[in-house]
């Protein structure tokens, strides 16, 4: 199978789960989602309706799935499931009791699906997570999925740091735990030029990369090391 056939397949199946999230998705919609043309997507639906998919079209108006008709459950990537971690913790600090519980009760279905090396990662992910809400924030970065990465998978991770004062210094680090705070996010991370935990506010990383080299997980739950370090 070539990259061209592994990239339709995967096209073909977000198609149906465009169609199992919308009642109507009409063709230049999904031409524009898929940055292919109208033309491609029309033989996506051919496709799909070979394989035996039922699909409905309503002239002049777009296509649905039959009513029912469900895909089995979708494989999440390591990143989907890590950022879902992130919408939990969004919804659990809402005020909301009712949206809390029908929302963890989303979650759990969708961890339901996801591959036992996934689960394991993303259930470590949300152990390692502590959220509070971000209010009036104005500083960005774009580091947050690639930490996450870093940290369930225990890879040692370089970063280019400034500090409060603006002095830039290169860093190892372990990724440990990631916090939010009123105005930010910060990483935890064992830092190998101090040889201690340090805190690293995301928005002062300039540069980031994920080294190959693995390291050993530190034996202490984010609770445990509030308690021992604060």
């Amino acid at each position: 199978m070539n990259n061209n056939d592994t990239k339709r397949i995967s096209r073909l199946t977000a198609i149906v789960t465009q169609l199992q999230t919308k009642r109507l998705v009409t063709a230049p919609e999904l031409a524009a989602k898929f940055s292919v043309s109208v033309r491609t997507i029309y033989r996506d639906i051919r496709a799909l309706e070979q394989a035996g998919i039922p699909l409905y079209v309503e002239e002049g108006k777009g296509y649905s799935l039959m009513e029912h008709y469900r895909l089995p459950p979708v494989m999440f990537t390591e990143s989907e499931a890590n950022a879902l971690i992130i919408a939990e913790q969004l919804v659990l600090n809402n005020k909301d009791s009712s949206l809390i519980k029908d929302y963890s009760a989303a979650i759990d279905k969708i961890k339901s699906v996801l591959t036992l090396n996934i689960k394991d990662k993303a259930n470590l992910l949300t152990d390692r997570t502590q959220f509070t809400q971000i209010e009036n924030i104005e500083r960005t970065s774009s580091n947050l999925s690639i930490l996450q990465f870093a940290l369930t998978n225990f890879l040692l991770t370089k970063i280019e740091y400034v500090n409060e004062v603006n002095e830039t210094t290169d860093r190892t680090i372990e990724p440990f735990a990631l916090l939010s705070v009123r105005s930010n996010w910060l990483l935890v991370a064992w830092c190998l030029l101090r040889q201690e935990f340090r805190y690293f506010r995301l928005d002062r990383i300039k540069k980031i990369e994920i080294l190959s080299k693995t390291f050993t997980p530190h034996d202490l739950t984010l609770q445990e090391y509030f308690d021992r370090y604060h």
